[in-house]
């Protein structure tokens, strides 16, 4: 199976399985002299866990993050990090009814179909489980990009009919962990809550949508064409699990507008540089970054394990069947999916950034020949 990778400098290859022994990612890419613990990465990585409330799943998955490479007296090395997080709480026998009958849009016959096996336990490799790598990851990334001044946070912004109104980046970073639903309007949370309750009652799921903004870009990451930021910054929000679309500044609602309306007149800032008067483009003008806020939005369908009975096809036997897919699923998954949003696109940015000379991808003080620093390691005989 291919696909494991992420990013062209900053990479980072996952590995594991829904109902494995362990998860784990390699980051390679990494510049020596970073500060870095588990704590560093376990922050994010309890936004991501399942069980953190009564509308996510109830597996009991602490993810507990161990730093297994990479780091010397807590800084980072230049060499590869290992990240592990031990599955503890897997129960397969639940999945049974599907080894041979695929649940109904999930990965279920593709995965069969493409390699004649697959891991059926939780789903496997085509679990959701599998972004807790990406969020452990994101995390590092966050970490570098908070040394260059960027800054990015999520928040869920519509849970079926039910959207929050615009709210500012300050909003965002001030309300989104304040309730379960993480909205950033406080009253649309309420309503979004009482709507994921009225579904999960049903035993039915809904979909929804989560905002994200990037600020402190510097101008002029991206490449023209393929490697433009904004169809890498695609490629790495349609991987999310149950995304449907991704959309940066106005969006789909470009559609609607004129030329005239879309076009952002340039005006001169206080040092004298030409600036956008609006940001409709969402910082992003000719595949490459313009300097101003990037901004969007990613789509996620209803989660497709559902208690409803459901009609699948057992090749095995033959039969059509009625199967109900009985265990631990969240009925919504934007609110524990802005995690995830947001550490892929930290990835992206912290690769754009290698890519672009604005960071140094061997040390964080880009001092190179420099040996006698402050984060490498003393000599005890010395002392």
């Amino acid at each position: 199976m291919n696909g494991n990778r992420f990013g062209r400098l900053f990479q980072v290859t996952t590995f594991g399985e829904s109902h494995g022994e362990a998860m784990g990612c390699t980051i390679s890419g990494c510049p020596a002299g970073l500060e870095l613990s588990e704590e560093d990465i376990q922050a994010d990585l309890d936004r991501r866990k399942p069980g953190q409330s009564m509308i996510t799943t109830s597996r009991g998955e602490p993810d507990d993050v161990s730093i297994k490479s990479g780091i010397q007296d807590g800084y980072t090395t230049g060499t590869p990090i290992g990240l592990v997080i031990q599955n503890k709480d897997a129960r397969s026998g639940k999945y049974e009814p599907f080894i041979t009958a695929p649940r109904p849009s999930h990965g279920d016959f593709t995965y069969s179909a493409k390699f004649g096996t697959r891991n059926w336990g939780g789903g496997g490799r085509s679990s959701a489980r599998e972004t807790v790598n990406w969020v452990a990851a994101g995390a590092i990334a966050k970490k570098l990009l908070a040394r260059e001044g960027i800054e990015l946070k999520a928040h869920v912004n519509q849970i079926g009919d039910i959207e929050a109104p615009e709210v500012s980046f300050e909003e965002i970073k001030a309300h989104s962990e304040e309730n379960d639903v993480r909205c950033a309007h406080p009253e649309t949370a309420d309503e979004m809550q009482e709507l994921i309750a009225d579904y999960q009652e049903e035993g039915d799921s809904i979909g929804g949508s989560i905002y994200f903004e990037a600020q402190g870009v510097p101008v002029g990451l991206g490449a023209p064409r393929f490697d433009s930021l904004s169809a890498r910054l695609g490629q790495a929000m349609m991987a999310v699990p149950a995304t449907t679309a991704f959309e940066f500044g106005l969006g789909r609602e470009a559609r609607e507008w004129t030329g005239k309306e879309r076009n952002d007149d340039w005006e001169f800032d206080e040092d004298g540089n030409p600036t956008p008067v609006e940001n409709d483009h969402g910082g992003i003008q000719g595949g490459i970054s313009s300097g101003e806020p990037i901004y969007g939005e990613v789509t996620l369908h209803a989660p497709t394990s559902i208690p409803k009975s459901q009609q699948t096809a057992d090749w095995e036997t033959g039969e059509l069947k009625e199967e109900k897919v009985i265990g631990r699923h969240d009925p919504v998954l934007p609110p524990r999916g802005v995690p995830v949003v947001e550490a892929m696109l930290a990835l992206t940015l912290v690769d754009f950034m290698f890519l672009s000379g604005r960071m140094n991808p061997d040390r964080v003080d880009d001092q190179p020949g420099t040996y006698d620093t402050d984060y490498h390691p003393s000599n005890p005989r010395n002392e």
